[in-house]
C-alpha cells in the first residue's frame, strides 16, 4: 500500500515546494486528529542538493503522542536517511537489528532499501520527536510506504498490528 501527500508549504528561501510524504494515519484510513496514538509528520526543508546532481535532501520532523507510533514502513528505494532524536525516547528496529531505545541528542540511521520495522515513543507519559534527514533521489516517490496492515486477535477482539 502506498499513499502520497503534497505538502505545499514556502522553504526557508520562500519558495514553494511540493512534497510526497505519507502519515502513517491515513494508511489506516483515519486522519492524525482522528488517529491519537500515531506519530505526526510534517516536512521541515527540502532542497536540491546543487553539487549532486539528481539528489535532493528532505528533512521531517516526526512527532509521537505518548504511546505513539509509526506504522512498520519501508522509505523509498534511494532514500538514505539519518534520524536524530530531539525530545524523549524513541524505540526503533530497522531489518533483523535488535529494537533500541535513542534519547534525546542520540541518533541512528536507515539504509537505503531498509524495513523500518518499530518506530515509536519508548514512553506512555512523555511525549518525543526526532529530526529524519533524506538524501533521495530526485524523483523518488513516495518517500515512506507503510507495510500492509494484519489483524491482530487478542482477547477475542480484532486490532491492528503496529
Amino acid at each position: 500500500m502506498s499513499l502520497r501527500l503534497d505538502y505545499n508549504a514556502a522553504t526557508p528561501a520562500g519558495v514553494t515546494a511540493s512534497v510526497p510524504l505519507l502519515i502513517a494515519a491515513i494508511a489506516l484510513g483515519g486522519s492524525p486528529a482522528i488517529s491519537q496514538n500515531r506519530d505526526q509528520v510534517r516536512v521541515a526543508f527540502e532542497h536540491a542538493l546543487p553539487n549532486v546532481e539528481g539528489k535532493r535532501i528532505v528533512a521531517v520532523v516526526v512527532n509521537y503522542p505518548p504511546g505513539g507510533r509509526s506504522l512498520p514502513h519501508r522509505h523509498a528505494a534511494s532514500a538514505f536517511i539519518y534520524a536524530h532524536v530531539l525530545s524523549g525516547a524513541v524505540r526503533s528496529q530497522v531489518g533483523d537489528e535488535p529494537a533500541k531505545v535513542y534519547h534525546a541528542g542520540e541518533g541512528f540511521y536507515e539504509m537505503p532499501g531498509s524495513h523500518h520495522r518499530i518506530s515509536e515513543n519508548a514512553s506512555d507519559k512523555e511525549p518525543a520527536s526526532l529530526l529524519a534527514v533524506f538524501v533521495v533521489d530526485s524523483k523518488d516517490e513516495p518517500l515512506t510506504t507503510a507495510d500492509q496492515a494484519q489483524p491482530d486477535h487478542v482477547n477475542g477482539a480484532t486490532k491492528l498490528a503496529h
